[in-house]
């Protein structure tokens, strides 16, 4: 598994997953997923602006959304360089090695949150060149513990 260094801009650090899609002898599709690179990143909680309307729900349900940004696309798989859709994002650590985002009941209790990428955007810098990418992500509803 491949490792960015930090720096000022990117003091965190985050373990990028991609699914590999199987099917079982009935059809049925499953995932495994396969730890690809450890990404720079800088992560922060997205705050009020970025939350949904109330909306009345029976679920008691976690909308925890981060907003920051890597130095690579996290899309792009470092084995075969081609674009993945199923890409989810874990083990997010300050520059410590402490994680900052960790499950507090469930099948992962105490183990670091699984994310899911809600919006990536490549920001072009002054010379047309791309400088990192801003990504948004969301919590996802399914905390796998087998990631």
């Amino acid at each position: 598994m491949l490792c960015e260094g930090t720096d000022f801009a990117f003091p965190m650090q985050a373990d990028i997953y991609h699914a590999i899609t199987t099917s079982d002898a009935f059809g049925a599709q499953i995932k495994r997923w396969v730890p690809d690179r450890t990404v720079a990143c800088s992560f922060a909680s997205a705050g009020s602006a970025f939350k949904e309307e109330v909306v009345p729900n029976v679920n008691i349900t976690i909308n925890q959304v981060l907003v920051g940004r890597t130095k690579t696309d996290p899309r792009i798989s470092s084995y075969d360089k081609e674009g993945i859709t199923s890409v989810v994002i874990t083990n997010i650590k300050d520059a410590t090695g402490a994680n900052v985002f960790i499950e507090t009941t469930g099948k992962r209790k105490s183990e670091s949150t699984i994310f899911e990428i809600a919006t990536i955007q490549p920001y072009i810098g002054p010379f047309g060149s791309i400088e990192y990418y801003k990504i948004l992500l969301k919590r996802s509803e399914s905390q796998d513990p087998r990631i």
